[in-house]
């Protein structure tokens, strides 16, 4: 039986022009963070099955039993990683040298062994930024204006949600409800999956009047909260005022969850239109666990794929194509003055149809053409491959009309 190649569900090749897309955004992406002084780490792919698991598999997370699971040839027990957060907790115990804060970002591929859909793959590029070591809501803003800067320069339109994981822990509370992580994550699924849904599906925890009470407090605005003292409150408050500092605004949006157990303070939605292109919080208490202490941490997440189909942006292309007419060696030496400078080429050394027909299939702007004439004059033919137009130029004038493009 003879093999037909083909694509692991879930999986995907990544081709121009969405590659160079990608690679464009990625850059606008990795310079914000270094601008706002962050640097980059990177991980293993596959961890030990231990790091991964939690300590309680009732508070463990569909993205952790969703984890890839495998064994070494010693018979280890071993996953390939989900997320990058939890490997944090690992790198800040075996490097306790670390000056804090530190603050990381990282781009990679994550895994997740669940069901396929539009837009929903099982490996995809995740981009985290993180704070580790401070405590203060000042990182929380920071981390918010890295994303809405980025969001800016990428041309998409978004807005940002607000909740507070110690104020919907006091809302739950003060109606004396058990199982306030379970009843976190039913609020979570109100935008999927609707309100009489998750009325109907937390009576497993609550009876008639709490939910009915519940739902009530869920419908009251921030200063309510303020007012009354619940916990959590004031840190959205203080948010909101460093972000006009920032220049972003923030919407406080009580029915924000995040199902994600390890979120101990604010958290964060950043939506275009409906959907959720980032998110993220503070999480206190999940770093430094290998170390019995509490180590501040707050930062926020999107995928790459998410991110660069909504992006409007420029892409990256070869600038041009170097025509050889006969003169293929002159035509190399050529390319690597170009390259020396900057300008992005490729040579071609087929005939001039099927050599501009090559140009025009990868977008190439622009062709030169190389042959004994253009030689000897030291003039070169430049064509527009968009309007056919067609000058001659010095080989000083052609490099500068290249570099300004």
């Amino acid at each position: 039986m003879i093999y037909e190649p083909e694509t692991v569900k879930g999986f995907q090749d990544i081709l121009p022009p969405e590659s160079q897309k990608r690679t464009a955004v990625r850059a606008v992406i990795e310079k914000k963070f270094q601008n706002y002084g962050f640097v980059p780490i990177e991980t293993p792919t596959i961890e030990y099955e231990e790091l991964m698991r939690t300590n309680s598999l009732e508070s463990e997370d569909d993205a952790i039993s969703d984890r890839f699971r495998l064994k070494d040839r010693g018979g280890r027990n071993l996953s390939i990683r989900y997320e990058f957060t939890f490997q944090l907790a690992k790198l800040i115990k075996l490097n306790p040298n670390l000056k804090m804060p530190f603050k990381r970002y990282q781009i990679g591929s994550v895994f997740r062994d669940e069901p396929t859909g539009t837009e929903r793959f099982r490996e995809f590029t995740q981009c985290d930024v993180d704070v580790i070591g401070d405590l203060s809501i000042e990182s929380d803003a920071e981390i918010l204006a890295i994303t809405t800067d980025l969001l800016k320069e990428l041309n998409i339109n978004f807005n940002v949600e607000v909740n507070n994981r110690k104020l919907l822990n006091a809302i739950i509370n003060s109606l004396q409800i058990e199982n306030g992580i379970a009843v976190i994550r039913e609020l979570d699924k109100i935008d999927k999956i609707g309100e009489d849904t998750v009325k109907i599906n937390l009576r497993k925890y609550a009876d008639a009047n709490q939910i009915i009470s519940l739902f009530k407090l869920m419908q009251k605005d921030l200063n309510f909260f303020k007012d009354n003292l619940f916990e959590g409150a004031d840190e959205i408050f203080k948010l909101e005022e460093f972000g006009k500092a920032y220049g972003f605004k923030i919407k406080f949006n009580p029915w924000l969850a995040r199902g994600l157990s390890y979120y101990t303070g604010n958290i964060f939605e950043v939506k275009n239109e409906k959907q959720t292109i980032a998110g993220g919080g503070r999480y206190d208490k999940s770093v430094g666990r290998f170390m019995n202490r509490e180590i501040p941490a707050v930062g926020i997440s999107f995928g790459l794929d998410r991110i660069s189909a909504k992006a409007k942006i420029e892409i990256i292309k070869t600038k041009v194509a170097l025509i050889s007419i006969n003169q293929d060696k002159e035509t190399i030496k050529f390319a690597q003055k170009l390259r020396m400078q900057n300008i992005s080429c490729v040579t071609n050394f087929e005939k001039i149809g099927k050599a501009l027909e090559y140009a025009d299939s990868y977008g190439i702007p622009y062709a030169i053409f190389i042959g004994k004439d253009e030689i000897s004059k030291k003039k070169y033919k430049l064509r527009d491959m968009k309007s056919g137009e067609e000058s001659l130029l010095t080989e000083k004038s052609l490099i500068s009309k290249l570099i300004k493009i």
